[in-house]
């Protein structure tokens, strides 16, 4: 099974009309023709299986036989993870956790961050492509890049904590964690949060967490907080 992946396409439609490029891509690369099936969804939950009625390269044209619905979790998980020095990482750390069930990510300039400046565009892309690879009918939103100040003083709902590395009290995270509670995790930069920064989350109600034993890397730290809270939440 392929997935593709569209925005506009409804459940209120009967056709649906590829832009040019899909087109292009469906018709010459992938050498579809007319009366193949495509899936494809809106990123929202939906998944339409679709029968191509007009095999052009510049409007690829398919009717809508069928629709369903994705059950979406019952929690909410938001990694806000600090940009890595190696771009390559976070998009590492994108890919597998689209793959493994995220549904929000928000890039946190921190003060010991080395990488302030990124490219939401590229992230976008990365998280749609494997969000298609693994047959997942939701589409992560990653929000753009904040400052650690602006983003701690938001409101945010459900479970809140922060992994850190300095050498204070804090309870293993998948021992705080609480089946079908919305969650938010802050990942640190390469050089960890700031005392300061650890201060400031904790005057915000944020719950000091430990990883595990060993220092992991951001992109491994965010992932492992990524796992331990679906892995929960599948249980």
């Amino acid at each position: 099974m392929q997935l593709f992946y569209n925005p506009t396409i409804s459940e209120h439609q009967n056709s649906f009309v590829f832009d040019k490029d899909e087109s292009k891509h469906i018709i010459k690369v992938l050498r579809k023709k007319e009366g193949d099936i495509l899936y494809v969804t809106n990123g929202l939950g939906k998944l339409f299986t679709t029968e191509i009625i007009l095999a052009s390269d510049s409007k690829c044209t398919v009717k809508i036989n069928d629709t369903t619905t994705q059950e979406a979790p019952k929690y909410r998980l938001h990694i806000a993870v600090a940009p890595t020095k190696m771009n390559e990482r976070l998009e590492w750390f994108l890919e597998k956790a689209t793959e493994i069930g995220i549904q929000e990510i928000t890039p946190i300039i921190c003060e010991h961050s080395e990488r302030k400046v990124i490219k939401i565009e590229r992230f976008e892309k990365i998280i749609e492509s494997a969000m298609k690879q693994s047959l997942h009918s939701f589409l992560p939103k990653i929000h753009a890049p904040v400052s650690f100040k602006d983003f701690i003083k938001k409101i945010h709902a459900g479970q809140k904590f922060i992994a850190h590395c300095e050498d204070t009290p804090k309870n293993s995270l998948k021992t705080r964690l609480e089946l079908g509670k919305d969650v938010l995790i802050l990942i640190g930069p390469e050089g960890d949060f700031s005392v300061k920064e650890i201060e400031m989350a904790l005057q915000h109600d944020f719950i000091p967490v430990s990883l595990g034993e060993t220092r992991l890397r951001t992109e491994t730290a965010a992932l492992v907080a990524c796992h331990s809270v679906v892995l929960l939440n599948e249980s």
